[in-house]
């Protein structure tokens, strides 16, 4: 016997079809309809989260891990203690699942964020003056569609035993942490913003309190972040700082729009009072996307960039763009290597010399230079550089 099909339900699967399609493309092209994330509200939340968890018939449940074994994910930043016994102390920021901390080199881990209102996070930096002392800035920066929001920025002065929040709540993503190598009270943070929407709490902070209030140093725009900080080793009042003008949706990676010049590296020679761009050699604002930098604690005077160029050099069948932000059919340079020896007052591109290489440079961070952006310098050798892609690489001539 043939069952038989209502012909009204057809109809309203149709309709709420339609519907879902029209709410859908409604949300795609409705850019100002986006809601802002409140950090303040995402505090609150949690406070009301604890009540709960405190008023709950189960907390005195303990728990036992059983497995899986060898699960993790994205690291965003690695801080080690020197011995003072026979072991290093690690602490290991993750992405998505707090911070980490090992006391006999790996053998076993223990986690010291769990209970605080994000488990994302940017950046953690010890006080140089006091290896009690940690900061953790929560937000993943380098902005996956998976990335979350943080929640500020914490300290912690017993080891990770207990934390205190230090404010910045608004700031949503935290890329770099810089504690003056003298002076704990003072503190820079690189605050890239919110990934989704506009927002004004992002750009370079500076607290001379200990976290208890903060001024804004560095502001270009509601769509500009930093993204990168570095200290001179031996002058902390010159500091170097990389923006990042960029807004993106779910549906495609971060693009350079037209109009966007705000992107670039920043000089500061009075503790971050001040700020000039530096910017000569490097491709035009219009092109550079995320920037990554560091110093050679070797010769101060050797700086190198990681540089997400936009710029066209093969044009597509049209203006648009696909979903890399990339030009259809086209190809942008991409990201490349950048050096100066004179303390960013003019610089060189190092990498891509030979078809090889740029080859290689493509490989590297195919479309995914706005992904990584960062590089370190060997501190005994300006020669020697690491640089963060799909794979980690080394150059021991210079790039």
């Amino acid at each position: 016997m043939k069952k038989l099909i209502n012909p009204g339900n057809r109809i309203f699967s149709f309709t709420l079809l339609i519907f879902g399609y029209l709410l859908f493309t409604s949300q795609i092209y409705s850019q100002k309809s986006k809601p802002l994330t409140n950090g303040n509200e995402r505090l609150a939340q949690f406070e009301l989260y604890k009540q709960m968890a405190e008023s709950s018939p189960y907390k005195d449940l303990q728990w036992q891990f059983v497995g899986p074994l060898n699960v993790s994910g994205r690291c965003t930043d690695v801080e080690v203690v020197a011995p003072k016994g026979e072991n290093y102390t690690f602490y290991v920021a993750s992405a998505s699942g707090g911070v980490w901390k090992t006391e006999n080199e790996g053998t076993s881990w223990e986690p010291v964020f769990d209970r605080e209102a994000s488990a994302s996070i940017g950046d953690i930096a010890l006080d140089p003056s006091n290896s009690d002392v940690l900061w953790v800035g929560t937000g993943e920066a380098n902005i996956f569609r998976s990335s979350q929001s943080g929640s500020g920025i914490y300290k912690t002065t017993d080891k990770g035993k207990t934390w205190s929040h230090m404010g910045l709540e608004n700031s949503l993503t935290i890329s770099r942490i810089i504690v003056h190598p003298e002076n704990s009270k003072v503190v820079w943070v690189a605050a890239s913003g919110n990934e989704w929407t506009p927002n004004k709490e992002r750009g370079v902070y500076k607290t001379t309190d200990g976290g208890k209030t903060w001024k804004k140093v560095l502001y270009v725009n509601e769509l500009t972040g930093a993204n990168d900080l570095v200290i001179h080793p031996t002058n902390p009042d010159i500091l170097y700082a990389t923006t990042w003008q960029r807004i993106r949706e779910k549906w495609n990676d971060p693009r350079n729009e037209p109009g966007y010049n705000g992107s670039g590296i920043w000089k500061t020679t009075n503790g971050g009072e001040d700020w000039s761009p530096v910017n000569n050699g490097l491709p035009e604002a219009r092109y550079r996307g995320r920037t990554g930098i560091d110093i050679a604690r070797s010769n101060p005077d050797v700086l190198y960039a990681f540089v997400d160029n936009y710029e066209i050099i093969r044009k597509g069948e049209d203006d648009e763009s696909d979903s890399y932000g990339r030009p259809k059919g086209g190809v942008i340079k991409g990201a490349a290597i950048y050096r100066t020896d004179n303390g960013c007052e003019k610089w060189t591109q190092v990498s891509g010399q030979t078809e090889k290489m740029k080859k290689y440079m493509e490989w590297h961070s195919a479309t995914y230079g706005w992904v990584f952006g960062q590089m370190l310098v060997d501190p005994n050798d300006e020669n020697t550089i690491y640089t963060m892609g799909l794979a980690l690489n080394v150059s021991n001539d210079g790039g």
